[in-house]
């Protein structure tokens, strides 16, 4: 089943899940793998305190166990597909994240310390997250043969996504700036555009991971007292370009979303009342109904 996955991470959270579930699943010995087992399974992880997305990613791990072994024949159709409804844990809610404001994002991005190399290839970092809304594990491979001059503009091209979907996704010239002064610093043109940087502040071979990515953006995000992930970095990317007017599925071709309703969740809009679609229609009404109204 882990073999089926393409992501990385996925794999590893459904390897985990699995792990948990088999150990939970061996201490009764009289246990069936069954929807009725599942659903006593998932009890008792509510009964723990997990929080909904937790208890779900659990669950999907082992509904797509259930369906593999019923399509490599050892085990019963009906039992999978029985498992595979089994009922997941309700959320009360859907957890939009946290955004940054302009005046944030300016004051985040002038945190690290431009006089050393590893403040100069945080701070390359921040821009590429903030100004072009990469996900933390895209920029953890990003090489520098990505980053090309297209129609008169710096893109990165070809970056491969979630699910293996290629996009293209474009740099604002001062997130290029500080690639490059990182680039000429560093003293690399080639592979790997951030690698790690010891305590000592120097230079190796080895390729930024994600992790180390989650801890960069952690780090200015305590300096600047505010509770901001890489992924909330992509948020602030999102809604600060629609509030400048960025069309919507532009903004979705940039984060590389399969469907739009998942960029708009990104963007966290409020509805309006006062200026509502309904008044910007641009219909005049000229049958008799209107006018008496």
């Amino acid at each position: 089943m882990l073999d089926g996955l393409s992501s990385p991470h996925t794999r590893r959270a459904y390897s985990q899940a699995l792990d948990e579930f088999l150990i939970w699943f061996h201490d009764d010995p009289g246990r069936q793998f069954n929807k009725a087992a599942v659903q006593k399974y998932r009890a008792e992880l509510e009964t723990k305190g997990l929080a909904p997305s937790s208890i779900n990613v659990r669950l999907s791990a082992i509904r797509r166990l259930a369906l593999e072994a019923a399509d490599n024949g050892v085990m019963a159709p009906e039992l999978a597909a029985g498992i595979a409804r089994a009922r997941g844990a309700k959320r009360g809610g859907v957890r939009l994240g946290h955004w940054l404001t302009a005046e944030q994002a300016e004051r985040f991005l002038a945190l690290p310390d431009s006089t050393t190399l590893k403040g100069i290839r945080d701070g390359a970092v921040l821009a590429i997250l903030l100004g072009s809304g990469l996900r933390r594990a895209e920029l953890a491979s990003l090489d520098f043969e990505h980053i090309q001059e297209r129609d008169g503009r710096w893109v990165i091209v070809d970056l491969a996504g979630k699910q293996g979907r290629i996009r293209s996704v474009p740099i604002p010239f001062w997130a290029h700036a500080a690639v490059i002064r990182w680039k000429d610093v560093a003293g690399i043109s080639e592979g790997a555009v951030f690698r790690s940087v010891t305590r000592h502040g120097r230079l190796t071979p080895r390729q930024l991971s994600p992790q180390g990515v989650f801890m960069i953006v952690k780090t200015y995000a305590d300096q600047l007292q505010a509770v901001v992930r890489p992924h909330d970095l992509r948020r602030s990317f999102a809604r600060l370009a629609h509030t400048g007017q960025a069309p919507l599925e532009q903004i979705q071709l940039s984060l590389g979303h399969a469907s739009v309703v998942t960029t708009e969740l990104y963007l966290g809009v409020k509805q309006n009342l006062h200026d509502a679609p309904c008044d910007r229609l641009g219909i005049t009404p000229t049958s008799k109904d209107a006018d008496s109204i």
